[in-house]
């Protein structure tokens, strides 16, 4: 337990870190973690408006519960689901779009993208998270 509780006070420092050290890009940035990075200003016009859940394993394993997603052009919102007390965030990237949630236990996030037709990755952005919890989003 005491190597757990070190790793998320090790995880939420790198975070800070992290979140102190960007900036400099021209859109407004989101304290929610509900969107505003980069990467959501692009104008592909309506479509889209579609919410997809992703939800990490409630037991604590480093796994989503899906590696495939697919949505129509336009707004998507992924939402991260988190009942564990692991630490995880989700970030999407791809297409000159990269923006990620707040990193988050016990909860759940969402970040919202304005997305071009083709292939996204999402995954988690935490430690070495990455390896195991990523997949791919189609947008059409």
């Amino acid at each position: 337990m005491r190597h757990i509780t070190w790793l998320i006070a090790l995880v939420l420092a790198a975070g800070a870190l992290t979140a102190a050290g960007c900036g400099g890009d021209d859109s407004s940035s989101s304290s929610s973690g509900s969107g505003g990075g980069t990467g959501t200003s692009s104008s592909s016009g309506g479509g889209g408006g579609k919410t997809l859940t992703v939800t990490a394993d409630p037991g604590g394993a480093i796994k989503w519960d899906k590696t495939k997603l697919s949505a129509k052009a336009g707004k998507v919102t992924l939402k991260l689901v988190n009942a564990s007390e692991i630490p995880h965030a989700i970030e999407v990237e791809g297409n000159g779009v990269e923006d990620k949630t707040d990193v988050i236990t016990k909860s759940s996030a969402e970040v919202t993208v304005d997305l071009k037709p083709g292939k996204y990755k999402y995954y988690c952005p935490v430690a070495q998270h990455r390896t195991t919890m990523k997949g791919t989003l189609t947008v059409s």
